[in-house]
């Protein structure tokens, strides 16, 4: 149940009610993993990547996400056949592998993740918007800040008087989505300069050396890619359980097509440093290099319309993981509350209100932008590196010589080793400042084992306890002494 960045597609509501008998198609569980993943990051990509790297390493990057990422799908695809009675994704996977703490956790990150990700949205709308009004700035102004407040709450009051992701916002966020993307590499391709992407190729001064620009660019490739699991979030609504994993491997590859073509084509609009500097959305000052005004006026009111409908659908989707892990009992019975429509309001509001003080956050950061981007890639990478290793944790206690062993051993470990790598390379900054957010859900995690009247840790929770603490104490330590910066 993550965002990727765009929201569940046409058909999720297929799968909105619990009890719902529908049945869903290999191409609508398709739609889903694309719909989870094209949103606000592909518009965003230009830029990202041109801060970091040039033609050479964006090839290097986009092979070793697609790769990594490929191995995490078909960790989805393995588990969604191995595992049926695991319903609810990312989640289940890590409580089923590692207990129920490592569960919480994981629920909480990949909530938290969708959270901090919801704030991008306010965010690019607010970039946007003030490209025509300069008092929003890039979306970082106490202005901006504002107005994305007043949209919070008007989406959560729309949201609370039962406001769902129906079939018909689905079909118009769809086509917001991928008509300008699709036109964007279109036009790019027709108006690209050879010599500018000869240029380009190397990378500017400033990037440093090639494994550097690499780094640099993996939590942007992570964020872009997250809503890979979107079809094994509605793994028991599928027609066929073969299909889950089948959507999830075509619609990857769907997706990784257009972001690698919406990256590549940059480079021979504008020299690379250009780039770089351009307000986000950048896709849209590169097209409006490439074929002038219109170019950026079609960009922005795709984006808008798609990160509006895609906002909606997702802060439902983060509201429901709490509402499912309540239901599971591992977070404190008052997040099952649902009101006449059936909204999980408590769930909703907590969903709300930590946007809104991440919202505030970013107004303390130099670039709030890439700093929700980069916050909502690291909270998802728990979940993420839960999911990988269970994935090789019963692929290896399967019985030798298994015809699939040695292929789903060899997934799960490179799955494994790529999420570690995405650790490393979102750097100590984010690691630290994922465990101030972590940390303290422990709370809800203590509230909703003395409901049951259990003990509150065992002895391996303990442990587990003490590192989230450390983490949360060096990263607040870190933040107050100057040596870390938001």
């Amino acid at each position: 149940m993550r965002k990727d960045d765009g929201g569940p597609p046409e058909g999720a509501d297929l799968a909105a009610r619990p009890g719902s008998t529908a049945k869903v198609t290999l191409p609508t569980l398709t739609a889903m993993v694309v719909g989870s993943m094209v949103g606000a990051g592909v518009f965003s990509l230009p830029s990202r990547f041109a801060q970091e790297t040039g033609v050479a390493g964006a090839l290097i990057a986009w092979a070793i996400a697609g790769t990594g990422m490929l191995m995490l799908a078909l960790v989805f695809q393995t588990l969604a056949v191995r595992k049926p009675d695991l319903d609810a994704g990312v989640y289940a996977y890590a409580k089923a592998g590692f207990g129920e703490y490592l569960g919480f956790f994981s629920a909480f990150g990949y909530w938290a993740s969708a959270c901090v990700g919801n704030v991008t949205y306010w965010v690019l709308i607010m970039s946007t918007i003030g490209a025509i009004a300069p008092a929003l700035g890039d979306g970082d102004t106490l202005l901006a800040a504002v107005c994305s407040s007043a949209g919070l709450w008007l989406f959560f009051l729309l949201i609370r008087r039962g406001v769902k992701e129906a079939a018909t916002i689905n079909r118009v966020v769809t086509v917001a989505k991928l008509v300008p993307i699709l036109v964007f590499i279109l036009l790019a391709l027709f108006s690209l300069d050879t010599d500018v992407f000869a240029e380009n190729f190397r990378g500017a001064d400033y990037a440093g050396s090639l494994f550097q620009q690499v780094r640099g660019t993996m939590l942007a490739t992570v964020f872009v890619f997250l809503g890979v699991e979107g079809a094994s979030v509605y793994s028991r609504h599928a027609k066929r359980r073969e299909d889950v994993g089948r959507a999830t491997v075509l619609g990857f590859l769907s997706v990784f097509s257009i972001f690698a073509s919406v990256t590549i084509v940059s480079y021979g609009l504008l020299p690379m440093a250009e780039i770089a500097e351009l307000r986000q959305p950048s896709m849209a000052g590169v097209l409006e290099a490439a074929v002038g005004t219109w170019g950026k006026v079609m960009v922005s009111v795709g984006l808008i319309v798609s990160v509006l409908g895609a906002y909606l659908a997702w802060t439902l989707m983060a509201a429901e993981v709490l509402l499912v892990a309540a239901k599971d009992k591992d977070m404190p019975r008052f997040l099952r509350r649902t009101n006449a429509s059936d909204v999980p309001v408590p769930a909703l509001l907590m969903t709300t209100v930590l946007s809104q003080v991440v919202l505030f956050v970013t107004l303390l950061s130099d670039d709030a932008f890439n700093f929700a981007l980069d916050l909502t890639s690291a909270l998802s990478l728990i979940p993420y590196l839960l999911a990988a290793a269970y994935a090789a944790k019963i692929a290896h206690r399967s019985a030798p010589g298994t015809r699939s062993r040695g292929r789903e051993l060899t997934v799960g470990v490179l799955a494994t080793v790529y999420t570690a790598f995405l650790l490393y390379a979102a750097g100590l900054k984010f690691v630290l400042v994922s465990f101030i957010v972590y940390a303290p859900a422990t709370v809800l995690f203590v509230m909703a084992r003395r409901e049951q009247g259990r003990r509150l840790f065992s002895p391996r929770e303990l442990v587990i306890l003490a590192a989230s603490i450390a983490g949360a104490v060096a990263g607040i330590t870190a933040l107050a002494a100057g040596w870390i910066t938001i």
